[in-house]
């Protein structure tokens, strides 16, 4: 737990397996030696750029949060490691365990700010295609057009779900899961949600291709934010890093993304995005 004098940061989707972005993760430094920081998923694609993402960090910041994006879940070519789905993901948090950073399998840590105690909880809830494109009303029909359009993520091709016969049916247990968890918390306390996928569909309104939100989260989550005292919900994975209010409720896409994009847009917003204390409340 911090004192207090600390700030909790959040950011997702380094990428560090892209040459521009590792210098980009390597510049990324705390305020305060007191400042938590949240990662948000898709650090990298092979398991020892993962390691190596998290091991910088976690020696540079009080303490590391993280949740798995889609990206460290897939089993490339020439990874040295080549377990897949559920095997891959308890690998990658035996890694974490190692180098001191926290999952979303081990117990929720309290961080303690100047308006008082918040529960950071990372989740990890994949996505079930039930953003589905428009016009479309199953996960057949949807996937369909998909691929009739030619935007079809790299999920289905390196992503595998083993030992569930479908990714939607690891991530309808990941949701139970998780919401047994969260359902047993003290409902007095604020709540970080921190999630790799929006939680809501909402923020995929603003896509250039439609047919991309079913790789985007799931409707399995769209009252979380309001069901559980949540005080910020932070997510990545659209590459698009903005804040929008849902329901009363701020969300902060945290996302670097690769490098064609934030060559283009720059970080208006700095690297790392303060989380708490809300930058209204300094």
């Amino acid at each position: 737990m911090t004192s207090g004098r600390g700030r909790l940061l959040a950011v997702s989707d380094l990428h560090v397996g892209m040459t521009a972005n590792k210098p980009v993760t390597e510049s990324l430094r705390p305020h305060t030696d007191e400042d938590w920081l949240i990662v948000a998923g898709d650090v990298a694609e092979r398991f020892d750029e993962v390691e190596w993402a998290l091991r910088l960090l976690a020696g540079r910041f009080a303490r590391v949060v993280w949740t798995p994006g889609n990206h460290e879940l897939w089993t490339p070519h020439g990874d040295s490691v080549q377990s897949r789905g559920a095997e891959r993901y308890a690998q990658l948090v035996e890694m974490c365990r190692a180098v001191g950073v926290l999952t979303p399998e081990d117990p929720y840590p309290r961080w303690a700010g100047p308006a008082g105690e918040v529960v950071i909880a990372p989740v990890f809830q994949l996505y079930d295609y039930t953003f589905r494109a428009p016009g479309t009303h199953t996960k057949e029909e949807s996937l369909a057009a998909a691929h009739a359009s030619g935007v079809v993520c790299t999920d289905e091709y390196l992503l595998h779900p083993d030992p569930y016969p479908a990714v939607d049916d690891w991530c309808r247990d990941r949701v139970a899961a998780t919401e047994k968890r969260l359902d047993a918390l003290d409902p007095g306390t604020p709540l970080v949600l921190v999630s790799h996928w929006p939680l809501v569909r909402e923020p995929t309104d603003v896509m250039w291709y439609p047919e991309f939100a079913q790789w985007c989260g799931t409707e399995l989550t769209a009252d979380w934010h309001t069901r559980y005292n949540v005080a910020a919900a932070v997510y990545g994975h659209l590459h698009i890093p903005r804040t929008t209010w849902h329901d009363g409720v701020r969300f902060e896409e945290v996302s670097i993304g690769y490098p064609r994009e934030w060559r283009r847009r720059g970080h208006p917003r700095g690297l790392l995005r303060q989380i708490l204390p809300a930058p209204e409340e300094e």
